[in-house]
């Protein structure tokens, strides 16, 4: 199985940044996948960054790109939440997954597998609900792709916090031991299940 590793928005996307522009989402989650991919190559796990460009890949074409591969696959797309403008500070904070309002089984339950290893790490996991750990929302590249298809808003680029946290190294390592530990245990259950 390959999974699929989409680094949301480009570098020319308006307002994907921190108040202060010390974070970048577009190079924060390109670091992030970098890191993510790299980890599960070591693991022997086929693992690929599906938009190499700094450029803003359309929608449409990331979808092409994923569904090329069928559905032996799995897709994670990074990001950045963000509460306000992108101007001034805001209170939220938290990490948060989502997936499509069309959800399979399987990308629920990666869903689940990712939202658990934030849990694990004692982190602010964001949900609808005390029974649902992940939310459901209505985002084209979870609801177009042909495989299990999950996308993570990690920790919010307009909460002073979160942005230092997210810079440091213990914050970059989080996050990325967050995404291998996830697929990783979904990958077993999988296996499990078949």
């Amino acid at each position: 199985m390959r999974i699929l590793i989409d680094n949301g928005h480009g570098k020319e996307t308006p307002g994907k940044c921190s108040p202060d522009s010390r974070l970048k989402e577009y190079a924060y989650t390109r670091e992030i996948t970098d890191r993510v991919v790299a980890g599960l190559q070591d693991q022997g796990i086929d693992a690929m960054r599906i938009v190499p460009e700094e450029n803003d890949v359309a929608l449409s074409e990331r979808v092409r790109r994923i569904n090329a591969f069928g559905k032996e696959a799995i897709l994670v797309s990074i990001h950045c939440n963000a509460m306000g403008n992108g101007v001034e500070w805001m209170s939220a904070n938290g990490w948060s997954v989502f997936v499509g309002n069309n959800a399979s089984m399987n990308s629920k339950r990666l869903a689940r597998q990712l939202a658990q290893a934030a849990l694990n790490r004692k982190v602010k996991v964001r949900h609808p609900s005390p029974q649902d750990i992940y939310w459901t929302a209505n985002l084209y590249i979870c609801q177009k792709t042909n495989c299990p298809a999950v996308l993570v808003e990690n920790f919010f680029q307009d909460n002073k916090e979160d942005v230092e946290f997210l810079l440091s190294e213990e914050g970059k390592q989080c996050v990325t031991n967050i995404l291998l530990e996830g697929i990783m245990n979904y990958l077993k259950e999988y296996q499990r299940n078949m």
